[in-house]
């Protein structure tokens, strides 16, 4: 396997009035758990179902109610784990998390504090080709949802939807190891990327089903690697977390506002509090939520109604063998085995889907080929429908015999194109509609050169310019391709004009 190396991108440096800046970035990304039943009752996970019809007596706190953990939810946890490189704890607990608001009918949130299930990982994040971040992933624990507050459907009440209360969530943590704005995006990239191969999270953000609490701070040049040095964060700005981001661009827009705003603080010889605040998108500004809270403002404690969770490695093992191939280790054998760039790996890798489609039409066939017509042809079609790769009316086996076609000379990339056209939207098989409707490239080179000779005849004054300055021969090969109807092969064509003109 080739292992692909990188080089560490520099952080951002924001200019203040009076200093340059680093930025200092760690995230907090709820996942939620791709199952069909909840954490700890069997109501339904299903999104867009009516108002607080998937809620059982357990998500609504009926007295006597009892939590039964779901043990699919654990093994989805450990397998993001596991994809992280992460480690695994064999024994973990859960605690209440106590505060009272209306979407939380318990008054409490069971999570794991003190005990989670997966410990420190980490992830490589993608800048560009050869550029790349490691970040140090702290830790992953399960915890559950809350609800939904609905407050702009009457004037004078507000409404609870308790359909979400219960989902599982994985809360999955990072170091403060991300230093710009792009990077905080590129890092939510990966993350979903990951999530969706390993099947335990779909990262639809619109639905709410991956979203990021963001935690920004600023520093002054230098100070950012006597942190690493110690790993003391007296070295480091004050930090404030940024609640609730589900859209790349806002998480961007979120930390370049803040960042500005504490520079501006510090530098007015002011102190950053360290506090909530939410993204107002429609202003592009962050504004106050609550003052930071502790793990003492909770009143966290153990779970009395769960026992401690205890699994085996044997089991754990298990699901460490049922692992997908994951992106980073995809892209590499795409490199190595298909002879592809780490621009096109990456573009290719970016969904499972989109890889297997690639995997489909590259089998014995030009992987670079097979590569320009999937990316170029394929995906820029789709993206002109709307479209994403399970929806395609082209599939794999179709997009490879244009590709046969091609390399076989039977075709030119010219015709080629149209014959993707009439596939692409009408179906049927390339090689008999290139049969049918006379689309086979002219290889003879009989007819094409009985071509050229009339029209060299027809323009004597074209040929002397053509002898002068042998950039113009390109006007030859032209028309022939359009006498030809652009069924000549064009290596063939540029050789006799060639021959001809120098002879």
């Amino acid at each position: 396997m080739l292992d692909l190396t990188y080089e560490t991108p520099k952080p951002k440096v924001i200019a203040g009035a009076k200093y340059d800046w680093e930025l200092v970035i760690g995230m907090e990304v709820h996942a939620q758990v791709s199952s069909n039943a909840k954490l700890f009752s069997g109501a339904s996970t299903q999104f867009g179902a009516e108002p607080n019809a998937n809620v059982s007596f357990v998500d609504a706190a009926m007295p006597g109610m009892l939590p039964v953990i779901n043990e699919f939810c654990v093994e989805q946890a450990v397998r993001t784990g596991l994809g992280l490189k992460a480690d695994i704890n064999l024994k973990s607990a859960f605690d209440r998390k106590n505060y009272f608001y209306p979407d939380l009918p318990q008054g409490y949130q069971i999570s794991q504090l003190y005990h989670p299930i997966v410990g420190e990982g980490e992830i490589i994040v993608d800048m560009e080709p050869g550029i790349a971040r490691k970040v140090r992933i702290e830790r992953i624990h399960l915890e559950q949802d809350a609800g939904k507050s609905v407050h702009d459907m009457d004037p004078n009440m507000s409404f609870v939807d308790y359909n979400r209360t219960g989902v599982a969530l994985m809360e999955i943590v990072s170091r403060p190891d991300i230093r710009g704005p792009e990077e905080a995006a590129a890092y939510v990239t990966k993350l979903r990327q990951l999530l969706r191969y390993l099947g335990t999270c779909d990262g639809n953000m619109q639905n709410g089903n991956l979203r990021a609490d963001v935690n920004v701070s600023v520093c002054r040049p230098g100070q950012y690697e006597k942190y690493m040095e110690t790993q003391d964060f007296s070295h480091l700005g004050t930090r404030c977390e940024i609640k609730n981001m589900n859209s790349m661009r806002f998480i961007q827009a979120a930390i370049d506002y803040e960042a500005k705003r504490q520079i501006a603080i510090v530098e007015a010889g002011g102190t950053v509090d360290q506090e909530t605040r939410l993204y107002d998108a429609e202003k592009n500004e962050t504004r106050s939520m609550r003052s930071k809270e502790e793990a003492h403002d909770y009143r966290y404690f153990p779970d009395p109604d769960l026992l401690p969770l205890e699994i085996e490695q044997g089991w754990v093992d298990d699901i460490a063998k049922s692992l997908p191939e994951l992106p980073d280790e995809k892209k590499a054998r795409f490199v190595n085995d298909f002879g592809l760039s780490e621009y096109d790996a990456s573009v290719l890798t970016a969904e499972a889907e989109n890889a297997a489609y690639f995997e489909a039409v590259a089998e014995g066939r030009s992987g670079k080929l097979s590569a320009n017509w999937v990316i170029n042809e394929l995906f820029g079609r789709l993206k002109k429908d709307d479209k994403g790769i399970s929806e395609s009316p082209l599939s794999p086996e179709q997009l490879g015999g244009i590709i046969d076609l091609i390399s076989s000379d039977a075709i030119s990339g010219k015709i080629a194109k149209d014959l993707f056209e009439i596939v692409y939207t009408e179906g049927g098989d390339p090689a008999k509609i290139v049969e049918e409707r006379g689309m086979k490239q002219v290889t003879d080179t009989g007819a094409i050169e009985a071509a050229l000779d009339e029209i060299i005849a027809a323009n004597p004054d074209q040929v002397e310019k053509a002898k002068v300055n042998p950039k113009l021969a390109g006007w030859f090969v032209g028309q022939v391709m359009k006498a030809t109807g652009g069924k000549a092969n064009p290596k063939a064509v540029n050789q006799l004009v060639a021959q001809k003109l120098n002879g």
